[in-house]
């Protein structure tokens, strides 16, 4: 038996004005996804524990079999594992994004999807500058960075710049136990970043300056048992971001490098695929998570949403299903969303979503049926690492 998951990021939604008011899902060209929808069981899950955030980390967690009520202790750690940080015991790590500021208010949190060119850049003056015993900044992908802080402070209550669009920053600062201490900081980068040469090339181009650090997301070292351990599979886990290459390390699962992943609507979806097909021919169990819709989501771009989930429908799980279609062996194909990401509050929400499970093979499929958050109405809502256990061995 081979098990797939196939987790579309934050596609899910409420209903947008300019589609008609109907949500991106409903109007998304996704073929194959409601083919699958026809002849799979349905599930409304919930994906985010009481007291916990809906945040990819919390929520993927979920989708991958575990419970994060038992298990978390914050965003930042994952991305580390996933970027192979190794984190002493006393050291507590923080997400570090590249943010644009304007007039005091989180106008992008992603700095326009600033490139990883122009970000090691920014990141290795901050580094120069900043960098002291026991505080470390360690470059990523595009606007997603880390920073290292031996006994660092980590009762903190934080917010994800995602979550805070167009808001004023100053009601969204860090607080509690030295958090004076985390704002200095990132008033610091905004300082030195001001009239730093990227941003002059930026400016020059009409694009998004970068403003400042955002910290945020910080925890300690997280440690997990084994998948192998939880369902006796082993496999591997395909994605651009950090922070799912983390949960799957963290895991002992595989986390193969493909060249080109982006986490954005131009990521490199044959890689992927052909990333899924070679950890499944080896093993029974594949992740593929895409970033994209989320991304676009928090853009606020109910369009360009649309677009990603056509992409993923497209690219992703048409054709996986084709491959495990054409190898007869039996399967269960688990199509999956971590949690909602609508476009008009441009951050994620605790509400239900919806997870198909199918058994096959099953042949030629030609009947389509909705994948979308209309079917939740009268389904039993179940939590998602319940779901997952049910699944798999």
């Amino acid at each position: 038996m081979k098990y797939l998951v196939l987790v579309g990021d934050g596609m899910g939604d409420e209903p947008v004005a300019e589609l008609g008011g109907r949500t991106p899902l409903q109007v998304a060209r996704i073929p194959t996804m409601r083919r699958i929808a026809a002849c799979a069981r349905l599930h409304r899950v919930c994906t985010v524990p009481d007291g916990l955030p809906p945040g990819s980390d919390v929520c993927n967690m979920g989708l991958l079999g575990y419970n994060a009520a038992e298990n978390y202790t914050g965003r930042a750690p994952i991305e580390a594992a996933g970027a192979n940080i190794p984190l002493h015991p006393a050291d507590v790590a923080f997400r570090c994004n590249l943010v644009t500021v304007r007039d005091g208010r989180m106008h992008d949190y992603s700095a326009g999807h600033i490139t990883t060119e122009e970000a090691t850049e920014l990141i290795a003056t901050c580094k120069q500058a900043l960098e002291q015993d026991g505080l470390v900044f360690h470059p990523g992908i595009s606007y997603r960075h880390l920073l290292v802080w031996r006994d660092g402070p980590d009762e903190l209550e934080t917010q994800p710049p995602h979550d805070i669009a167009d808001q004023r920053i100053a009601d969204h600062l860090p607080r509690g136990s030295r958090a004076t201490e985390v704002i200095h900081l990132m008033d610091q980068t905004s300082q030195l970043l001001a009239g730093h040469p990227v941003n002059r090339v930026r400016r020059s181009r009409g694009d998004a300056e970068v403003s400042q650090c955002w910290l945020w997301g910080q925890g300690r070292a997280l440690v997990l048992p084994t998948f192998q351990t939880c369902f006796g599979l082993s496999g591997g886990v395909v994605t651009a971001v950090d922070l799912v290459r983390g949960l799957g390390r963290l895991a002992g699962l595989e986390v193969p490098v493909v060249e080109g992943a982006t986490g954005f609507i131009d990521t490199n979806y044959a890689g992927k695929v052909d990333a899924a097909k070679q950890l499944l021919d080896n093993h029974p169990y594949a992740y593929v998570h895409v970033e994209a819709p989320d991304e676009c989501g928090h853009m606020g771009d109910a369009q360009l949403k649309t677009r990603a989930i056509e992409l993923f429908d497209e690219r992703i799980v048409a054709p996986l299903w084709e491959h495990l279609e054409a190898k007869g062996e039996p399967y269960r194909l688990i199509l999956a969303m971590d949690h909602r990401t609508p476009v008009a509050r441009r951050g994620h929400t605790r509400d239900p979503v919806p997870m198909a499970i199918l058994d096959g093979p099953v042949g030629p499929v030609t009947d389509e049926a909705p994948f979308d958050e209309t079917i939740l109405d009268g389904l039993p809502l179940e939590m998602s690492y319940n779901c997952i256990h049910q699944a798999l061995p």
